[in-house]
């Protein structure tokens, strides 16, 4: 394996890591690579205006449906089934740089998608969610075109392994669906973006 395939399996292993390990992890070669950490600092920057968007729309949501603990509506995102986009290529001990990152890009891209529910759910924000659905877009590349100036192969997942989005059964069902498509994908952000804080610090 050569050293820029290990040091981006290591970079996104910690990725879902406890951040409890971080402090003990061998990262010092990682600091050799400018490359590398250009890519963490840029998108560093560009995952924290694309977090701070999505919390922007979650106080809409707050502020206009009154839908604001997720403890309180976990029953009825059973009824949803809405789930977190699929990363277990980035949780797996045999851990491979190729499927991680086609998965996060995978992810990207569902949410992306999954955005449109919340345009329809609130039209007098839709330009903001049009810029998240970009932002998302371009975060994807970024990380596509990472891969490739590092020669690593694209792996990708049959399209149809992606849940489509839910056919809401009614506009309260709709509105939580919104609710959840928010807080799954600012999770999904806030881990991605204090992996590669931390990397950046190095």
């Amino acid at each position: 394996m050569c050293r820029l395939t290990r040091v981006l399996a290591l970079a996104l292993a910690l990725l879902w890591a406890p951040w409890r390990v971080l402090h003990g992890a061998p990262l010092a070669e990682l600091s050799g690579d400018q490359d590398f950490q250009l890519f963490l600092h840029k998108n560093l920057e560009f995952t924290r205006k694309i977090k701070g968007d999505v919390a922007a729309l979650q106080r809409v949501v707050c502020d206009t449906f009154q839908l604001c603990q997720e403890e309180e509506l976990l029953l009825v995102r059973q009824d949803l089934g809405i789930a977190q986009a699929p990363l277990e290529q980035c949780h797996s001990r045999t851990f491979h740089a190729e499927a991680c990152f086609s998965q996060i890009r995978n992810g990207l891209r569902v949410y992306q998608g999954s955005l449109a529910a919340v345009r329809e759910l609130l039209p007098g924000h839709a330009g903001l969610v049009e810029t998240l659905q970009l932002d998302a877009a371009n975060l994807s590349s970024n990380i596509q075109q990472q891969v490739e100036d590092l020669g690593l192969a694209t792996v990708t997942f049959p399209t149809e392994d992606r849940d489509p989005l839910p056919a809401f059964s009614s506009r309260f069902h709709h509105q939580v669906g919104g609710f959840f498509i928010l807080a799954n994908f600012q999770r999904f952000l806030e881990t991605a973006y204090r992996a590669l804080r931390h990397l950046a610090r190095l």
